[in-house]
């Protein structure tokens, strides 16, 4: 089993230092799933949502957030991302919103975190919009779908086509 790299030998926590690394292309994707109602799905795939384009601004919210990540997260490097791509899909047939996003660099760290970051604030911005006609909205598995690049080379996750 691996060791903990943001663990020093005295148990505390601090930023790995990457300075040594190989430059590797590297991608990350993840995906998480927006639970809604009837109504709300319609009101998004329709465009009458009273905020406006609900997907437009989930988009964005998401790949701004990718870029922001080392702020969110304490001990993530900041990244110049050369790719950040977030995809809503309404899927009608279970009432929800699947969001899948892909951040990709050529860099010495990898981007999963930039990839899940982007995908919760995404979840979190459909949340936002839509609250005021729907309370009970669910955001579920958060996961990272596959990364690769590195030393630790590539992740698929199972049940992911």
């Amino acid at each position: 089993m691996s060791r903990l790299t943001h663990i020093n030998s005295a148990g505390e926590a601090h930023m790995v230092d990457v300075s040594a690394k190989q430059e590797t292309v590297r991608e990350a994707r993840a995906e998480v799933f927006v639970s809604i109602n009837q109504q709300t799905l319609q009101m998004i795939a329709d465009g009458s949502h009273h905020k406006g384009d609900v997907f437009a601004t989930a988009r964005i919210a998401g790949i701004q957030a990718a870029k922001r990540t080392w702020e969110l997260i304490p001990l993530c490097h900041p990244l110049m991302l050369s790719k950040v791509e977030v995809s809503l899909t309404l899927c009608e047939q279970h009432q929800q919103v699947h969001i899948e996003t892909l951040c990709r660099l050529t860099g010495k760290t990898g981007v999963e975190m930039e990839a899940l970051t982007a995908a919760s604030v995404a979840a979190l911005t459909i949340y936002d919009m839509c609250k005021a006609v729907q309370k009970d909205i669910v955001i579920d598995r958060l996961r990272l779908v596959s990364k690769s690049g590195g030393k630790s080379g590539n992740f698929r996750a199972d049940n992911h086509d």
